[in-house]
């Protein structure tokens, strides 16, 4: 076919040696007419999606969809950003907020897709969304609203272990998290790997997830860098709760994410929507969306979705293994996940019940009944909570006690003399971290939670004993 037939056809002159040569090879190859490649050309020009898996011509379907999909990008830039007539409203726990959190929660609110916010008591600075945050939308998904650690979760399990197992077996207790799971950017499982039926799922879901699978299968029951950790810790009821009697109790806690592959699907997918939205001013660029009805925006819930199964797949995977490596049962388990982006039911400003997307970036869901996990620090407690289901907040709490400070300032101001002492005040011993993560660079927990006791209610405590996280020196991916 020559150029002019290929452009009055409708195939742009910079795609027209693709065409070309895949109007050859379905001629050669496919036994097509020359009249037939006319007509499939025209099909695919009208819906290259359509095509995108055809034997001879789906390669230039997907090369023509992504420029029909920028050139609208372009014609979107070139009108200019319009934001909402009035920011979306939202809400505020906690009184003392970083204000660059503050702003960008304000910012967040200017987006046409928006709908709602909260920010939690916890939140601080984080990429276009802050940590914290609680953003719904409008039949839009954020893949920045959502974390590059996708479905990152806190699991506690409680074991049929007395409490006086963390001196009496402190040995077999270290083992059992050292050996049976990893840290650390890369980390993975280099001999024999983690099996688990989340590697049974359609990982062929989008090119983006098939391409991560081989290194999800090796990071299987991995748990990471940053704030991520595996700990022991006593467990404590105040009255019979959670079909156990008062006391106390043995308990392991883990928080960690999806890993390698979570972070592969967030780049992805954020970068592309950053590309299909030209028009966002600087500020707004890591709020860029992707509408659901569009092919990339069911691609990523999709890859989200999977991330999260992933994610919760890992924590599986470790506490079996060191339940099982300690020959113990587990009698209470508890898990929960942030990061995420959830379909759910709301009130609109207006007072209409409606589906939104609701993206809680560093925040724990507390619908009604619903229970969660709320770590403080390595020397701090741990609060299991049950939801109240507020309306004002999206059904929401905070995911922790919320930093104070950045990782590099905390390795400019804290040295591990001071740290070890006062971690030895507080009955904790930690096998491994990195100064950016000790106790003081971190919000009060309990201050915390009184900021948000309308909330969530206060089912039991957690207090670490047996602390390990990635060693000092790590990148952090939470």
């Amino acid at each position: 076919m020559k150029a002019r037939q290929l452009e009055k056809i409708g195939i742009p002159a910079q795609l027209a040696q693709m065409a070309k040569w895949t109007a050859a090879d379905a001629r050669k190859r496919g036994g097509l007419t020359s009249a037939q490649v006319r007509s499939v050309m025209a099909e695919l020009v009208a819906d290259p999606a359509a095509m995108k898996d055809d034997e001879y011509f789906g390669e230039l379907a997907v090369a023509l969809e992504k420029r029909q999909l920028l050139a609208a990008a372009a014609e979107k830039a070139a009108e200019g950003f319009e934001p909402r007539a009035t920011p979306a409203p939202w809400q505020q726990w906690g009184e003392d907020l970083d204000e660059n959190s503050i702003e960008q929660m304000r910012n967040a609110c200017q987006l046409p897709v928006s709908v709602r916010g909260a920010l939690m008591p916890d939140a601080h600075l984080g990429y276009g969304l802050p940590i914290g945050g609680v953003l719904a939308t409008d039949n839009a998904v954020i893949p920045y609203a959502v974390g590059v650690d996708i479905a990152c979760r806190m699991k506690l399990t409680v074991l049929d272990m007395p409490v006086n197992a963390l001196k009496g077996q402190r040995d077999r207790l270290v083992n059992a998290i050292e050996e049976q799971t990893r840290f650390g950017i890369g980390a993975e499982f280099k001999g024999k790997r983690r099996e688990h039926d989340v590697l049974d799922r359609d990982w062929n879901v989008t090119s983006v997830t098939k391409g991560v699978r081989a290194k999800a299968h090796a990071q299987l029951g991995s748990s990471g860098s940053g704030n991520h950790f595996v700990e022991f810790g006593v467990f404590t009821l105040e009255q019979e709760e959670l079909g156990l009697e008062a006391g106390t109790y043995l308990a392991l806690l883990s928080h960690s994410g999806s890993r390698g592959p979570g972070s592969t699907v967030a780049n992805h997918y954020s970068k592309l929507a950053m590309e299909l939205h030209p028009e966002l001013p600087k500020h707004l660029r890591h709020l860029a969306w992707l509408d659901l009805d569009s092919e990339a925006g069911q691609e990523y819930w999709h890859a989200m979705e999977l991330m999260g199964e992933f994610a919760s797949a890992n924590h599986w995977c470790i506490h079996h293994h060191v339940v099982k490596h300690l020959g113990a049962k587990a009698i209470l388990q508890i898990e929960n996940h942030h990061n995420f982006a959830w379909k759910e039911t709301h009130t609109t400003p207006d007072g209409e019940e409606k589906e939104m997307i609701v993206h809680r970036k560093g925040a724990t869901p507390a619908g009604e009944g619903v229970l969660g996990v709320i770590p403080g620090s390595m020397a701090t407690p741990c609060y299991v909570v049950r939801g109240k289901g507020s309306s004002e907040s999206l059904q929401s709490a905070s995911h922790g006690a919320g930093r104070v400070m950045s990782r590099r300032k905390a390795k400019e101001t804290y040295r591990w003399g001071p740290v070890n002492d006062y971690l030895k005040h507080r009955g904790v011993e930690l096998l491994s971290a990195g100064l950016d993560e000790v106790p003081h660079v971190y919000k009060d927990i309990d201050q915390v939670m009184q900021q948000q006791d309308d909330l969530v209610d206060i089912v039991a405590r957690f207090d670490p004993k047996l602390v390990k996280m990635a060693p000092a020196g790590e990148r952090p991916e939470d």
